[in-house]
This record gives C-alpha cells, structure tokens and sequence, in this order.
C-alpha cells in the first residue's frame, strides 16, 4: 500500500498488458496486526486491487504466528528491537505467501535508498555474510535451498537503482493511490540512524547513494560470502528454510519461542 509497491504494482500491470508479456501478476499483502497503520494501509491495498484488477491474497501475523500480532509482541517486549521480530515474521510470511499462490518470483518495491540503508546498516553490524546478498536484484535459491522442502521463494528488486524522490515524483505524475504514514513503531527502529545518516552524506554528495551500492557490489565483498557461505536446512518445527545446516529451528520459531517465554514470565 506504500509508494513503492505502488508504483511497483502501476508499472507491472501497464508492461504486462502493454507487451503482451503473459505474466499472471498477484498482489501479496502482509497484515503485520498494528492498529491505525496496517488497518488503513489495507483499505489503500484493497482500491488498488480493484483498480488494476488484480487478485490480491493477504497474510497476517495472527494466523502465521499463534495470534500474535505486532501490536501484543511490543505489549510484551516493549519498543526495543521490535523491528527485528517484524523483519523476520514479515520475511517468513511473504514467502508463505507466495507459496500459497504458487508463485515463481516475489516482486519487491526495494528502492535505492532502501538498498544504501540495508547495506549501511549490515557494515555497521558487521555481517559481511548478508553484505553482498543484499545487493543482488534477483536472489534465487541456492542448489543447498532447492534440495530442501522449504517456502523460500526467488525475490526480484527493480528498482535497485531508482532513487525514491523519483519514485515520489512518478506517483505524483500518475496520480497513484498510496498509503504515505509511516509505520507507528518505526521512530524506534535501527534502520532509522542509518537513514538519517545517509541523508546527511547525501546533503555533501549527491552520489552518495549510487557509491554506496557499488562498493556494496564489490568483488571483494562477494568473495567474502562466497567463502563464508552455509548450506541450508529445514526448521524442525514449521518446515521453513533454516540460515545453516546446524540449525534446528528457523529464526521466526526461536522468537516465537522467547515470545511465549516472555508472556508466561
């Protein structure tokens, strides 16, 4: 319902009917379960399935995750590190999701600034791991991640290299219907330093944004994953693609589990 998956969903469906490409095209929707944000961003979701006559499929935390929504987890956890339990949840459910519709490919509305923050925010942390793999525009399975029966669905990010002033202004032009509030837990959020950082990097250098994708790019930065990469498993618990062959639970079922410690403490 935001600008970017907007516009993503606006040009998708005028290529495909434009080209005669034949794509069957489908709007997934995640219902995060935070009252007077996802709610209203859903009615945006809803007029725009009606507009570009498109069969939309909707997700939510409550029914994925044993009724938890965002709104109980930040109830029980507060609103520190929240964003890492709907980064997560979100990433989980979007592949459920696309599984459901039996889809080939998930379309993401990733921007370039949303790219030079991802990016940003992994140097800082330090995962070199997650570094490279953030910069690809289509990220598909692995050999390790086909051989196992998992949600995991190839992701493709088209507008890697368009900047979201230009986005803005796009929807502007065409007089797109979007949900523009930001999210009510998001002021809290790590990914908010890393933004307000760029932005004044970007003040000084205008490329700033560009640079910081290529150097995200680098040879050697893929050698690194290359090197330092794992094979995948499966969650014993939901089936769901675990980060390596050690693991027994994927990380959405460890939260959950600190979750449900939380609330009987």
């Amino acid at each position: 319902g935001g600008k970017d998956s907007t516009v993503l969903a606006f040009i998708m469906k005028l290529l495909n009917d434009r080209h005669q490409y034949g794509l069957d095209l489908f709007l997934l929707s995640v219902d995060e379960g935070i009252t007077g944000y996802r709610d209203d961003s859903l009615a945006t979701v809803k007029n725009n399935q009606i507009t570009y006559g498109l069969p939309l499929h909707i997700v939510s935390y409550a029914e994925l995750y044993n009724g938890w929504t965002m709104d109980k987890i930040v109830s029980v956890i507060g609103k520190k590190n929240n964003c890492t339990f709907c980064g997560v949840f979100r990433r989980q459910a979007l592949d459920r999701g696309a599984a459901h519709l039996k889809a080939d490919t998930i379309v993401t509305g990733h921007n370039a600034d949303d790219l030079a923050e991802t990016i940003m925010m992994n140097l800082l942390r330090g995962d070199i791991n997650r570094l490279a793999r953030c910069t690809a525009v289509s990220t598909a399975m692995s050999e390790a991640e086909a051989d196992v029966e998992s949600f995991a669905v190839p992701r493709s990010k088209p507008f890697k290299y368009t900047y979201e002033k230009e986005i803005v202004m796009y929807s502007y032009l065409k007089k797109l219907e979007y949900f523009s509030t930001e999210c009510i837990y998001a002021p809290n959020a790590y990914r908010g330093y890393a933004r307000a950082f760029l932005k004044d990097l970007e003040a000084q250098r205008p490329r700033v944004i560009l640079d910081i994708i290529k150097s995200g790019e680098s040879w050697t930065m893929s050698q690194c994953v290359q090197e330092k990469s794992s094979t995948a498993a499966i969650c014993v618990k939901c089936g769901y693609i675990c980060s390596g062959s050690r693991e027994r639970f994927c990380k959405a079922c460890i939260l959950l589990r600190e979750l449900d410690t939380h609330e009987i403490n």
